[in-house]
Formats: C-alpha cells, structure tokens, sequence
C-alpha cells in the first residue's frame, strides 16, 4: 500500500515502479475515515526545502496507519538536506514509527533555481536509483539518513531565506496572465483546488498554496508563469506520466462560470 504526492510526475513515477495500490494524497484526503491497515505501508513525496509539502504535512496529520512496516520514499532535485531527520521527527510528532526512509534524485522542478531543460539532460540514474530502494524494501530495511553539517548549514540557510522572502516558497509569485484561454487544465492539476474558471479565465482562489508548480508547468500556453523564473521559456513533466495522469491524481473539482 503506497501513497503518493506529485505534481510533475517524479513521485507517481516512483510510485509505480515500487507497489500496485497506489492512493493519491489529494485525493485520498477527501474521505473522512482516513485508516489504512496493511502489512507494509509507505509514502512517496517531494521534498520541499528540506521538509514536505503543505497537503503531505496534512495527511500525516490526520491518517491513522496500522502497519508493522511504515517507510518512505523522498524525491529532490539538488540537496536532501536534512529531509530525513526532519520527516522522521514530524511523523513522531503525529504519533507515526517511521522505519525507513530514503531519497531519490530526479530533475528538480523549482522554476525559479533551475532550468528545466539543463536539469533533463542531466542522468540523475533515476532508475538504478530505484532498483536500490526496492531491494532495500523487500528486504525491509531500516534506518534514516542522516545529515551532514554540510546538509544542516544550507538547510539552515534556505529556511532563513524564505522566513525572510515566504513569496519565494508559498505560491505568491505565480501570476496567471492574459495569454489565459480558459483550457482548465491548471484546474484539473491544482491538487488543492486552488483555481476557478470566471469567464473563460482561470484564477486563483488564494495567492498562497503549496508551491507544487503543477499549475505552470502543465499550461499549455505558459500562460501560468512565476515572477522570477531561471529559464520562462522550459517546462517539465517526467516523459513516462501522462498529462492525463497528473489530473487523475489531482483534480479536486472546480469552480467555472
């Protein structure tokens, strides 16, 4: 039994290659009886600046998980940072035993750091990357990675960052422009319901949300850009989920009139 998060792909594509039953967090977090049994149940997340995001945070929060083997899996782009430590001490915090965890390295999404096409012509060795988690699942391994003073520093660091500038972290600087044609798709991708159609045109109902970046990367017009952004023109989805999958995974309904 997996549970997945995932905005461009990364994590749904982890998720496949590791289980069956697969749940979609957004989705699952609309039940109100969120208790799962099995004997072996494992997350599948981004890491965002050293920690989860928003809507994973939440699910931990409020599910109850009977299972003798409780692990999961963590995808980055650039520093794991102190990702590790940090989930295992959240997840103690809601009452939850992590027996493992692990990350994985992937093209890393966050537009306003990284280019998109540099980051996919880069061989991160996804795959074999993968293979290793599996082998270290099905023998049930344990343990948490544990962070270099190195990771600590820079995590340190961006935390400091974005307590002084949350705009670059919290979804303020995603701007939806005129290029708009009303397709819904970032509607359909928004994995907390964050956008309504008004007159053929998408807006966003907060100006803060998880910062997953679904909503840009997915527009078909690049009509959904941010304010600082390293290269405006690339975006990202992994080759092998489908557009398709995304809404599937995501869509929370919508408002459109």
């Amino acid at each position: 039994m997996l549970f997945y998060y995932t905005a461009t792909g990364n994590c749904l594509y982890v998720a496949r290659q590791l289980d069956k039953e697969l749940y979609s967090i957004p989705q699952v977090l609309k039940k109100k009886d969120l208790y799962y049994r099995s004997n072996s149940i494992g997350i599948v997340a981004p890491i965002y600046a050293g920690q989860l995001p928003q809507t994973v945070k939440k699910f931990l929060s409020e599910v109850h998980f009977d299972t003798p083997y409780f692990f999961m899996i963590l995808t980055y782009g650039s520093r794991d940072t102190v990702a590790g430590v940090w989930c295992e001490k959240f997840c103690q915090e809601q009452g939850l035993h992590v027996d493992f965890i692990q990350t994985i390295k992937m093209v890393d999404n966050y537009l306003p750091s990284f280019d998109m096409d540099e980051q996919m012509a880069i061989d991160k060795h996804v795959d074999k990357q993968i293979q290793k988690v599996k082998e270290q699942l099905q023998i049930r391994s344990k343990g948490i990675p544990q962070p270099t003073q190195e990771d600590q520093d820079i995590y340190k660091m961006v935390k400091k960052r974005f307590h002084k500038h949350p705009e670059l972290n919290n979804g303020e600087t995603i701007q939806i422009t005129k290029q708009c044609v009303g397709c819904q798709i970032c509607l359909q991708v928004c994995p907390i319901g964050n956008i309504q159609i008004i007159e053929q045109q998408a807006q966003r109902i907060s100006q803060t949300c998880d910062f997953c970046l679904a909503c840009v990367h997915h527009c078909p017009l690049h009509a959904i850009r941010l304010k600082i952004e390293k290269n405006p023109k690339a975006r990202y989805r992994h080759p092998k989920v489908s557009l398709k999958d995304i809404v599937k995974s995501n869509y929370q309904g919508g408002i459109i009139k």
